[in-house]
């Protein structure tokens, strides 16, 4: 197979009607195509539409991923949850870039492969599941949770897109525990582990939807007016309530978790970059020192296994010896690397107890008997002196 193409569009807020469908159909006549999604994967050609329209037209979620190493998702996001004033202090390159289309806020994310170094992040079906893992980060922007576009940030700024003196946007609360469609979200992006945790290390703690986090919303519920809560009450009965939801929750998040923009510790993005490329190679030394350790401690248990080994065999060398005949007489190539490995031990036994001559001897005298086993001599002359 010389290519393949994954391409996935998921409509969430509302689903596809019979008309909608069949422009669908129009598009690709081998398509897997439901009320709610537009699948296909291609081995050679492409998809004869724009991605970035149909997804304007018909979607809220698309994700692309091709062997050559090109991964993007785009996001389409109601303007009321996330103007795009918003997301464009974000989405400031190629890499991520935001814009409005009609009643919607739209996010393309891309990330390239250009240097192969992500070759084998990839495989024939490799795409599947991916969007469905991720999709909930969409619920969670519009819901007023800013981590995915500070992620859309940090790629612009992995891919040289953002110049070294730029100041970061406002960091979201929580960046040093994603949830776990972030968390794809970041992989399937391939945003670097070492610049996000640079990252993360200035932001704000953040504690999801646990206790602490359900009596902080209480006690804002608390200061929002009377009229205020029953039009809130009567979006939730009347109309979407996901988005009602999100909505609340927005408000919520702006009122108390929303960075602060003139907090005074905004960082650069050459000092992130700086500092994630320090926090890799203290990474990696350790990494290294942890290998050097297991592997000392490895040898020296290989050496204690083997000085174990020879003092039992100090006792029994006549049986060794007997044992290396049998090997020998099989004419298997296995059984005299068998018996190579045994005359080793052997003469290891020897120097130690100052029998070195002896050994030799029986040495000179194997080597006779066996001199037509061409195969057997250049294996034991190959082991080293014997």
């Amino acid at each position: 197979m010389s290519e393949y193409q994954y391409y996935e569009f998921a409509a969430l807020d509302n689903a596809l009607d019979g008309r909608a469908q069949a422009e669908l159909r129009a598009v690709s006549t081998r398509a897997t195509i439901t009320p709610t999604s537009f699948v296909n994967t291609y081995e050679w050609g492409d998809l004869k539409a724009d991605p970035r329209r149909l997804t304007e037209r018909y979607f809220d979620a698309f994700l692309y991923l091709s062997n050559w190493g090109t991964h993007r998702l785009m996001l389409r996001v109601p303007a009321t949850l996330l103007d795009e004033q918003t997301a464009a202090a974000y989405c400031v390159g190629d890499a991520a870039s935001a814009w409005s289309s009609g009643e919607h806020t739209m996010i393309d994310l891309v990330a390239e492969d250009e240097d192969g170094v992500f070759e084998e992040d990839w495989s024939y079906g490799a795409g599947e599941g991916r969007l469905a893992s991720i999709v909930p980060a969409r619920t969670e922007l519009m819901s007023g949770d800013q981590r995915l576009l500070y992620l859309a940030w940090l790629l612009c700024v992995q891919s040289g897109e953002v110049p070294d003196d730029a100041v970061e946007p406002p960091v979201p609360a929580g960046l040093d525990r994603l949830t776990a469609s972030l968390h794809a979200a970041a992989t399937f992006l391939r945003i670097d582990e070492d610049l996000l945790a640079t990252a993360a290390s200035g932001a704000a703690g953040y504690d999801g939807d646990d206790t602490a986090s359900s009596i902080s919303l209480r006690g804002w519920l608390a200061t929002v007016p009377e009229p205020e809560k029953v039009a809130l009450l009567l979006h939730v009965a009347t109309k979407d309530p996901h988005q009602a939801r999100a909505q609340l929750l927005g408000r919520f998040r702006a009122a108390t978790l929303m960075p602060d923009p003139d907090d005074g510790v905004r960082r650069t993005a050459g000092e992130l970059l700086t500092r994630a490329r320090a926090r890799q190679d203290d990474r990696e030394r350790a990494a290294q020192q942890r290998r050097a350790r297991h592997a000392a401690e490895r040898d020296r248990a290989a050496a204690a296994a083997r000085e174990k080994r020879l003092d039992t065999l100090a006792n029994q060398q006549e049986q060794a010896w007997h044992r290396v005949d049998q090997l020998v007489a099989t004419r298997k190539p296995v059984d005299y690397d068998a018996a190579v490995a045994l005359l080793s031990d052997l003469r290891d036994v020897s120097c130690r107890e100052d029998q070195i001559e002896a050994y030799e001897l029986r040495i000179a005298h194997l080597r006779q008997i066996h001199q037509r086993k061409t195969t057997f001599i250049d294996r034991l002359d190959r082991a080293g002196p014997n």
